[in-house]
């Protein structure tokens, strides 16, 4: 329902009396998101079909195909995020708005058909950045945390990611002109766009997000940085007993983790949003992983804390994350309104804090939490993310070669 009110909204605010019959044309197209109130980030897509199109951000592309036209309209929907464009053709290509109502997002969007380049290429670059780099967002502020860059750069376009302790920037694209770097992303729900002053040994820049966000960072080379384990930095309250959970699932029924169905079995259970990127990476892994296991004693179960405004719509973004997706373990409805931290910290009061999203809790067949990890480093960090899947797998093993819970058995003299 609520996806055909937008549709005519948008309809009933772009349609004129004239009869449009052309479409997007099929093709490269460069598209301009305005963030931070004034600054443009681009990025690539091709049009593949009246209804389809290919968002592409280095390696990453994202399908879309929920595209509808009526006069000179059109309106683009997120394949999994709840974002949407409301555009108009125009001569010149696209023009509108993207829209995120969930994430309070509005920016204004254009986009040239024919149009290649990500940024526009003015002059040979000074450096190569290619390599690892210890980098600080927001420094010398209360709100500074720290991240590793990984970059590699083929004459003058870079790509790469920065890594935090709590997840990645997703598949970051750009060029280094002279000794300016530009990087940007859009994966349906955020848009990045990094711009820097770069040396062969030191980067200096400002990181744009959103309507008005923005924060400095500076960076070093270092080869040898690493961020802090992921498996340290979310843990249990030393007077908590055991973990447990008690929602509905998108049918209504209460899932708890005292269910049959977890008994004497390795549990995953993940905290996260539908509106989280990192999270999809992370639920992409996971599904695929609980399809290949099925014969193997281990559930699957997801916990999502949702900015939808009721629950009902809440639970529609559930649905159609495990649609797309294809998951079939459980995701169970924690919390809406809201995903503040310290609200799902209550909802899991076990849990001595929550501080991101994703969050993996493992538990053993007899109900003890081995392992809590914070954050997830998806496919744009390359070797990382191939590395938390050795290990993960190699965990999970451990736990699974491990005995159950041993039934007391009567017998009769």
């Amino acid at each position: 329902m609520r996806f055909l009110i937008l549709i005519f909204s948008v309809i009933t605010l772009f349609s004129c009396n004239k009869d449009y019959t052309k479409k997007m044309k099929r093709g490269q197209w460069r598209g301009e998101l305005m963030v931070n109130g004034h600054k443009d980030l681009p990025f690539n897509f091709e049009v593949t079909g009246d209804h389809s199109l290919k968002i592409l951000n280095g390696e990453e592309v994202i399908l879309v195909d929920e595209i509808n036209y009526n006069n000179d309209s059109v309106f683009i929907k997120m394949p999994v995020f709840e974002g949407y464009f409301a555009l108009k053709l125009t001569k010149e290509g696209l023009k509108g708005s993207y829209i995120n109502e969930d994430m309070k997002m509005n920016l204004p969007f254009k986009a040239f058909y024919n149009s290649k380049e990500r940024f526009e290429i003015v002059k040979a670059p000074t450096t190569d950045i290619s390599g690892d780099w210890e980098v600080v967002f927001s420094p010398n502020s209360n709100q500074d945390y720290v991240a590793k860059g990984i970059f590699k750069q083929d004459g003058q376009r870079v790509t790469g990611t920065f890594r935090t302790e709590i997840g990645d920037y997703r598949y970051l694209e750009g060029v280094v002109n002279g000794n300016e770097l530009k990087m940007s992303a859009f994966d349906g729900s955020h848009a990045f766009l990094f711009v820097a002053t770069v040396t062969d040994s030191t980067l200096n820049g400002t990181f744009y997000s959103g309507n008005s966000w923005s924060a400095a960072f500076n960076g070093i080379r270092n080869e040898n940085f690493e961020l802090p384990d992921a498996a340290t930095l979310t843990t249990m309250r030393a007077d908590a007993e055991n973990f447990n959970f008690s929602f509905p699932d998108e049918k209504g029924q209460t899932v708890s983790l005292t269910d049959e169905r977890f008994q004497n079995k390795v549990v995953v259970v993940q905290l996260m949003g539908t509106w989280c990127p990192n999270c999809l990476d992370e639920s992409v892994f996971f599904s695929e992983y609980a399809k290949l296991n099925s014969d193997k004693a281990i559930e699957f179960v997801a916990l999502a804390f949702e900015n939808a405004k009721t629950d009902s719509l809440a639970f529609e973004s559930i649905r159609r994350l495990k649609d797309r997706l294809g998951i079939e373990y459980p995701v169970l409805l924690a919390q809406y309104g809201s995903a503040d931290k310290v609200e799902a910290q209550k909802k899991l009061p076990m849990l001595a804090q929550v501080i991101s999203y994703p969050t993996t809790i493992f538990i053993d067949k007899k109900g003890e939490v081995r392992k809590i990890h914070t954050g997830f480093n998806g496919p744009a960090t390359g070797e990382k993310y191939t590395a938390f899947k050795a290990e993960f797998e190699m965990f999970v093993n451990e736990l699974l070669e491990e005995p159950g819970v041993v039934s007391e058995v009567v017998s009769a003299n």
